[in-house]
């Protein structure tokens, strides 16, 4: 949901990062990155002195290989398994086997932005040299992301725990010309036998040696994909938020004096100063503000939802500020198990545990959950006419024989409603797998799932308020708004159109969601502040 744009051809604009193709191998991956390719389909390119890497840590792969000892993954069977040595003569068929049996999701399809996602995460960790595949199997990795092939990968399969399995074994299947996969990033990429697709794309399909297969699925990358979408989505539903909260403000005749510097400054949580000056910004000059300030008005404080808007704002960008930290950390991380050290041995561990990522995907979620509510809490205020400052009840044209918004509000409820549900975490659970060898898992998969369906109920909660209080701003001429929160109600009635009798709804609600999704809503706002911007707090957890 990041505002993005084409460039140059070739290239996109993922927030202020322009990506043309984006370099695997030589530094770790930045979310915006993991968006270019995810979601708009930048491709990649190979670092050659990362894949020097990769060859030399085959080697030590390859010796062991010839080991008359067992080692784990490579001369070993997997998970319970993992005392049972293979002959040479089996092992690749030891590593197809794994990866044909792995491959047992179910479900819904995901979704391919995610996909794309979660396979240039692997491929990154490949490209560590900490995992010891051959050369070609990262660069049979690269042709397949680069063509477009996106493997058929399903809801369910994955426990976070020895990496998202599942999800991972369905992405290597397709290297090896088996499962389905769609070609193409439309939405009409048809369905193709993984045979066929790479045949079309002049892909030889692979044939895994020792250690590959499992090097191939033991990772936390459709989590951490995830979570990195969710990141970028949510610099803008958070910033749309305090856009939506500025024009309730305005539209019920509140003050803006309770965003003062000084007062925030009392309170310094970097988050909160951030939205208190976003909404000094977008507040800035309003004749709708101005017109009851003064000794004559009568309004002693604002109720909470919009007095204290920087503080619930706030903390959830400082939720997500703990989230981008973390996933820095995680993109910086290699993780397979076993592990190639830098100083060439080969170690069981469990940095596939994915807790960290679970943790903060469930964390987002509650911030999710809070920023909605509050937001249906101002998009109610402007249809009760008690509390609504003497507009029209529900901002009807006619009340009594109109309704104007008010099943818009029922809308915004329901949805509210849900996130709630979808706050519980899901990493607070464990269920044991592998005959007890993996006896805890994180759950993190299932916390990235929620939290996309979080993040889409946000962003039409927030549609919700935006069209509300674009309404009731209408309806407060001839007052007339500022700058920033005016070229917001603009367009809205662009894409919707404005105060009127009864009408078909659920075509403007979805036209205003797409607005608040693509960024169109921040990006008309920020442009008509007078440093023509909004601080989307991406830098916060750095403390800068």
């Amino acid at each position: 949901m990041t505002r993005n744009t084409v460039s140059a051809p070739g290239t996109v604009t993922v927030g202020t990062v322009t990506v043309g193709t984006v370099t695997v191998g030589a530094a770790p991956l930045t979310v915006d990155e993991v968006v270019a390719v995810a979601r708009h389909g930048a491709s990649v390119v190979l670092d050659a002195d990362a894949l020097d890497t990769v060859e030399a840590s085959r080697v030590i792969v390859e010796a062991l290989a010839d080991d008359p000892e067992p080692h784990y993954g490579i001369s070993t069977g997997f998970g319970a398994l993992a005392t049972t040595f293979i002959e040479a003569d089996r092992r690749a068929q030891l590593q197809a086997s794994l990866i044909r049996s792995h491959a047992a999701g179910s479900g819904a399809e995901v979704e391919r932005e995610v996909v794309r996602a979660l396979m240039l995460l692997r491929l990154a960790t490949l490209m560590t040299g900490r995992t010891g595949v051959r050369r070609v199997t990262a660069e049979t990795y690269a042709a397949v992301l680069n063509a477009g092939i996106s493997p058929v990968v399903r809801e369910y399969g994955s426990l976070g725990c020895s990496g998202d399995l599942a999800p991972l074994a369905h992405c290597a299947l397709a290297l090896l010309g088996e499962g389905e996969v769609r070609v193409g990033l439309g939405a009409d990429a048809p369905l193709m036998d993984a045979s066929d697709a790479l045949a079309a794309a002049g892909i030889t399909p692979l044939v895994l040696e020792e250690k590959e297969g499992l090097a191939l699925i033991n990772g936390t990358d459709g989590m951490l994909g995830m979570l990195a979408l969710a990141i970028a989505d949510l610099r803008t539903l958070i910033t749309t938020a305090d856009v939506a909260a500025a024009m309730s403000v305005e539209g019920l005749l509140g003050t803006d004096a309770v965003f003062a510097a000084d007062l925030h400054r009392l309170r310094p949580q970097r988050g909160q100063q951030v939205s208190a000056a976003n909404l000094r910004d977008l507040l800035a000059g309003s004749p709708m503000v101005a017109s009851h300030k003064g000794p004559e008005c009568t309004r002693v404080q604002d109720a909470y939802s919009l007095r204290c808007a920087p503080q619930v704002h706030g903390a959830a960008r400082d939720t997500l500020s703990h989230a981008s930290a973390v996933a820095e950390a995680e993109l910086a991380s290699a993780i397979d198990n076993p592990v190639l050290t830098v100083d060439g041995r080969v170690e069981s561990n469990g940095n596939f545990h994915g807790a960290p990522v679970a943790y903060v995907l469930d964390f987002l979620a509650i911030a999710v959950a809070d920023v909605a509510s509050m937001s249906e809490r101002r998009t109610d205020r402007f249809l009760d006419r008690s509390r609504n400052q003497g507009l029209p009840p529900f901002l009807a044209h006619e009340a009594g024989v109109d309704s104007g918004l008010m099943i818009a509000q029922y809308t915004a409820a329901g949805i509210v409603s849900e996130l709630k549900r979808l706050a519980v975490p899901a990493s607070v659970d464990s269920i044991p797998s592998s005959a007890m060898q993996e006896d805890h898992v994180s759950m993190g998969w299932a916390a990235a799932r929620k939290l996309r369906r979080a993040i889409d109920g946000l962003a039409r909660v927030l549609a919700i308020e935006v069209l509300t209080s674009a309404r009731g701003i209408r309806l407060r001429a001839p007052l007339e708004p500022g700058a920033a929160t005016g070229a917001v109600v603009a367009l809205v009635e662009r894409v919707a159109g404005g105060p009127g009798a009864d009408r078909f709804v659920a075509p403007e609600i979805e036209a205003v969601v797409a607005a608040v999704a693509s960024g169109e809503v921040v990006a008309s706002a920020a442009d008509a502040t007078s440093a023509g911007r909004l601080d989307d707090g991406s830098t916060a957890h750095s403390g800068s």
